[in-house]
C-alpha cells in the first residue's frame, strides 16, 4: 500500500503565499530596526556634542536665608552658558532656586555661589547645565 503525497510539484505553481510574508515582514523589520537605530544616534550624538557645560556641586554651607555652594564647572573653551541650583527644606519644599551664569575662555571654573533662599535649606542640587 502506497500513500499518497501532499506535497505539490516544485516549481508548478511558485512560492507559496506564506513565503512572500515572510520576505516582506523581513524586510519591514530590518528597514524600521534601520530607522531606529538611525535615530538612537541622532539623538545621542546631540546629547553628548551639544552638552558643553557640565558641572558637579562640591559641597554647601546653608544658612537661614541663603546656601552658599562650591561648584565646579566643565566647559569648552569660549563656551557660555548656565547651570541651574535648588534647595528644598528639610520636609522637601523647594525654598530657592537660581541660575548661575558662566562665561570666558576657562575651561575649569571653580566658584562659590549664593542661592537665597525663603527659608532654611538643607540640600544644594544641581539640576543642570546648559549652553546659551
Amino acid at each position: 500500500m502506497s500513500t499518497a503525497s501532499t506535497r505539490l510539484p516544485e516549481g508548478r505553481y511558485g512560492r507559496p503565499s506564506d513565503e512572500r510574508a515572510d520576505r516582506k515582514l523581513k524586510i519591514a523589520g530590518s528597514v524600521l530596526g534601520a530607522a531606529l537605530l538611525a535615530g538612537i544616534g541622532y539623538f545621542a550624538y546631540h546629547y553628548v556634542a551639544e552638552n558643553e557645560i557640565s558641572a558637579q556641586v562640591i559641597a554647601f554651607q546653608a544658612s537661614d536665608d541663603a546656601v552658599e555652594v562650591h561648584l565646579e564647572v566643565h566647559k569648552d573653551s569660549g563656551a557660555s552658558g548656565y547651570c541651574t541650583l535648588r534647595s528644598q527644606s528639610s520636609d522637601g519644599a523647594e525654598v530657592g532656586r537660581a541660575d548661575f551664569r558662566f562665561t570666558g575662555s576657562a575651561t575649569r571654573i571653580d566658584r562659590v555661589v549664593t542661592l537665597r533662599t525663603t527659608a532654611r535649606g538643607t540640600t544644594a542640587q544641581l539640576l543642570g547645565c546648559h549652553t546659551g
